[in-house]
């Protein structure tokens, strides 16, 4: 990957904010389809201290090529934890069985555990799980529960529903309607029937569900080789975030401090961290440089506005700046960075996300999504694909990610899908990749997924 070259404030090589602008031409129909960047042109006079690359349309990364290089990554190092600490984690290595399963072979309902065909003589004495009994002889029968294990010469199990037990004479008599005698093995379940000891059960980097977690200790496992968990610190930027109260007096209330942690904790990240950060140089550069986490995610100062100092502190700090605009409507002034390496040598990236809300969601599912998934060992899911229950608008150069619901395998857009908006979203369960000029009804569709409850 090749690295845009930066500059420290006060740099020899920096650039105005006019070449820093994202300025093109809106979608026809979205007036605010600038994602409410600081129009270059009506910025005021140039920044000297602006980072040195500039980021305009020219200069955006495809979006496709964009969650590549967000992808090219190694994953975390290889950690072993305790069932009860591996949820969410992948697996680091193939899951095998450590034994049969079942073990042994195991009755499947509540009835008698029968030797041969019938009738037969009851034999006193119940068997339960996690019990052992005497081997049966031929014409003989005992009492069984659910998941016992089976006594040695049993043939079958006759469900307690179609029993007969004749108490004074101590005999058994099958009722049930099939025809013929007891088949063997009915009602059994055989060792081995799931698996057998080695078999391989779940490839590695599946993730670890609370299933995930049942079949482990069914298998005989107390701890699991997972890959650790990419810790991400979130720092929302900007001196007119509230976060109580109503908006009001140039101040508007922080939308992204509740709606980020939990969707990127779902995308296999341990959140370590959320805190305002105020629109000055100094307080965020420290922020930044002082994080420990894996990555940083901040929020808003990606464009070239009078207070947007991100690039500045990314120039000071010596990172290596990936991605530095994208192609897409929303978010395109979205950039990807490779910090210096923490005091314990680890490597650290930056996700900076623009400020506006749905802006901010599209850069979270173009690069800090397939980033967290890389490092924490995941595998890329496969594309899911819809058709469009109505014609999709198409930005004339870039990709669109559009708020839809689905119902069956069609897509229909929402509206309020302006960058500052949330309210699309809310009622969304994807987001459609929109090719530049758009699509037609009926046309395939990529649909990335909106996390849920």
């Amino acid at each position: 990957m090749t690295a845009a070259p930066m500059s420290g404030p006060g740099g020899g090589t920096s650039r105005t904010s006019l070449e820093r602008g994202h300025a093109v031409d809106p979608v026809p129909g979205h007036p605010e389809a600038e994602d409410g960047a600081t129009d270059p042109v009506s910025s005021g006079p140039p920044r000297e201290t602006a980072a040195a690359r500039p980021t305009g349309h020219g200069h955006a990364v495809a979006w496709g090529r964009a969650r590549e290089v967000a992808r090219d990554v190694a994953a975390l190092p290889v950690v072993d934890r305790g069932l009860g600490e591996a949820l969410g984690h992948a697996l680091a290595e193939p899951l095998t069985a450590l034994t049969a399963l079942p073990s042994f072979d195991t009755s499947a309902m509540d009835g008698w555990a029968v030797a041969g065909p019938g009738p037969w003589r009851l034999r006193g004495g119940d068997v339960l799980a996690g019990g052992r009994s005497r081997p049966l002889r031929p014409g003989t029968a005992v009492p069984i529960a659910t998941g016992a294990r089976l006594p040695a010469g049993a043939s079958a199990v006759l469900r307690r529903e179609h029993g007969d037990a004749d108490a004074r004479e101590a005999m058994l008599f099958d009722r049930s309607t099939g025809p013929g005698p007891l088949a063997a093995g009915r009602d059994v379940r055989p060792r081995g029937q799931e698996s057998q000891e080695g078999e391989p059960l779940l490839p590695a980097g599946t993730t670890v569900t609370p299933a995930v977690l049942g079949l482990a200790a069914a298998a005989g496992y107390d701890r699991l080789a997972v890959h650790r968990r990419p810790a991400v610190e979130l720092l929302i930027l900007g001196d007119e975030l509230l976060t109580a109260g109503l908006p009001g007096d140039g101040r508007v209330r922080d939308a992204l401090g509740p709606l980020l942690p939990p969707w990127l904790s779902g995308r296999g990240a341990d959140v370590t961290g959320r805190r305002l950060v105020s629109d000055a140089f100094g307080p965020l550069f420290e922020a930044v440089r002082d994080s420990t986490a894996d990555v940083v995610v901040t929020t808003g100062s990606t464009a070239a506005g009078p207070v947007d100092f991100l690039h500045d502190a990314l120039a000071k700090l010596g990172a290596r700046l990936l991605v530095d605009s994208v192609a897409v409507r929303p978010g395109h002034p979205m950039l990807f960075a490779e910090l210096p390496p923490g005091a314990d040598g680890r490597p650290r990236h930056l996700v900076g996300l623009p400020g506006n809300p749905l802006a901010a969601v599209a850069g979270t599912v173009t690069l800090a999504v397939p980033l967290l998934r890389r490092l924490g060992g995941h595998p890329d899911p496969e594309p899911f694909r819809a058709a469009c229950a109505a014609a999709l608008p198409g930005h004339p150069r870039d990709t669109r990610l559009l708020p839809v619901r689905r119902s069956g395998q069609r897509v229909a857009p929402l509206p309020f899908d302006g960058p500052a908006m949330l309210r699309g979203l809310a009622r969304a369960d994807g987001l459609v990749v929109v090719p530049p000029g758009g699509l037609a009804a009926g046309a395939d569709v990529e649909v990335l997924d909106v996390p849920g409850p």
